[in-house]
């Protein structure tokens, strides 16, 4: 059985909750993104954005992966709905509030202080193309982890 860390070290874990996804398939440019507009946030605050998301009445704003990307008035540049993403995120966000409602912490107090997104294991696939020949179509799964502190 592995055995997962995070990729951030922490001093005080007492106000402290962690959450994790591990090996799931999402895109791992649109979950950078989404993990890149909740830093900072409150978790009420970052649930109701994902919410909205997955709603498409708000918008997640493109920062690094933006090329041939539309420009909207609402983000003031590239953006989009990752909806998969945000769903993932959403879903982890209520397992952090668990997590910190088990250690005793205000939940309604919660700062997200890391978001972050890294690439797991790739599962190799390949599509059959003409004479015999295959051309590879891998999938990468990706590690979420979300650490909130009480502030």
């Amino acid at each position: 059985m592995p055995k997962w860390g995070y990729s951030i070290q922490l001093v005080d874990e007492s106000r402290i909750a962690k959450a994790s996804l591990r090996e799931v398939d999402a895109s791992p440019k649109w979950t950078r993104e989404v993990c890149a507009a909740i830093k900072g946030m409150y978790v009420e605050d970052a649930k109701r954005l994902l919410e909205d998301v997955i709603a498409r009445k708000r918008m997640i704003p493109y920062r690094r992966y933006r090329k041939l990307r539309a420009h909207h008035s609402e983000t003031k540049g590239p953006g989009g709905y990752p909806v998969k993403p945000a769903r993932l995120l959403l879903k982890l966000l209520e397992s952090l509030e668990a997590n910190a409602e088990f250690k005793g912490l205000d939940t309604s107090r919660l700062k997200i202080i890391h978001a972050a997104v890294h690439k797991g294991r790739v599962i190799k696939k390949f599509f059959p193309r003409a004479f015999g020949r295959a051309s590879p179509h891998n999938k990468t799964l990706i590690h979420i982890e979300v650490v909130a502190e009480q502030v």
